[in-house]
């Protein structure tokens, strides 16, 4: 089962009391990293420097069992992500990056893969966001197709020129995972769910809502199926959504949702089969917050 995941890897810069301290990181490397820690052999297709950064969050990536494949930004450095911790131990970024991923090297990757995950900053940031698009397209039809629209303002703060392009790759995909915090961003002052099932309607067979420390709602051909979150003291939360995800397509792919059959499957699945894959998820995602920076779990720790 070959699973491949587009998009940034990075530096988070965190605080700390000796002063900050890199931690590797990018929404899609930490769904890359939660999927060879369940035990898969990932690809993560992204631009990465050969500097010192860089070379530590390959170094990261292969620890895992991720094959990386990878571009040299235009910038020749690594991109970094400056992370500020609010008390609660939420997270939020001011980013160095660029992102320039050539759109053959995507479109070669996703060819023969059964499972195809792109989200984040690599969806919206030009030119690579391009790329991406085409390598969704490639791959429909032939693979599982997910996407977590994982908002960030200090990117783009201008709502109204990343949702079309948004709602474009949500039309282009099998799943999405996004946040309820997402949500209220792309569509303010909207209920969450009533903006996921107008997304089911769109495209994407099940569409997954998380609700933080309050677990999350499945969308599926208007229905939905909620999940309690797992009660846990948080650390912090980064890499939480992004460990939810891979643990989810680990999940659904378990459960036959992969290759040119993946529609058909997740059509088909029980709202208990949906049910349990979201509950892999969401204590998966417990595990990280609980400890400091994206560490997600492997099978082993989740199974015992």
């Amino acid at each position: 089962m070959r699973f491949v995941v587009i998009g940034e890897a990075l530096v988070d810069v965190m605080p700390g009391l000796d002063g900050p301290r890199d931690l590797p990181g990018g929404s899609p490397a930490n769904v890359a990293v939660t999927l060879g820690r369940l035990g898969h052999r990932p690809t993560l297709v992204t631009s990465l420097a050969s500097d010192a950064r860089g070379k530590a969050v390959r170094g990261w990536l292969e620890s895992s069992g991720v094959d990386v494949v990878a571009s040299e930004p235009s910038t020749g450095r690594t991109s970094t992500a400056a992370v500020v911790l609010a008390p609660d131990g939420g997270a939020t970024y001011e980013f160095d990056l660029a992102w320039d991923l050539p759109g053959e090297l995507a479109g070669t990757a996703v060819r023969d893969a059964d499972v195809v995950h792109a989200g984040s900053i690599a969806t919206v940031l030009e030119p690579g966001a391009r790329a991406v698009e085409a390598a969704m397209r490639v791959a429909g039809g032939r693979a599982l197709v997910s996407f977590d629209p994982n908002a960030r303002p200090a990117i783009t703060p201008d709502v109204a020129a990343v949702l079309p392009r948004v709602e474009r790759l949500v039309a282009l995909s099998d799943v999405v995972k996004v946040s309820a915090e997402d949500l209220e961003w792309y569509h303010p002052g909207v209920d969450p769910l009533s903006v996921a099932r107008h997304w089911a309607g769109r495209g994407p067979v099940v569409v997954v809502v998380t609700l933080g420390g309050d677990g999350a709602v499945v969308v599926r051909d208007g229905d939905t199926v909620r999940v309690p979150g797992v009660r846990v003291t948080v650390a912090d939360t980064i890499g939480a959504g992004d460990t939810f995800t891979g643990a989810l397509l680990d999940a659904l792919a378990g459960l036959g949702a992969r290759g040119p059959r993946a529609r058909k499957v997740l059509e088909g699945l029980t709202p208990e089969q949906l049910a349990e894959a979201a509950r892999w998820a969401a204590s998966a995602a417990a595990v990280t917050v609980s400890r400091p920076g994206a560490d997600p779990p492997t099978r082993a720790e989740l199974e015992g």
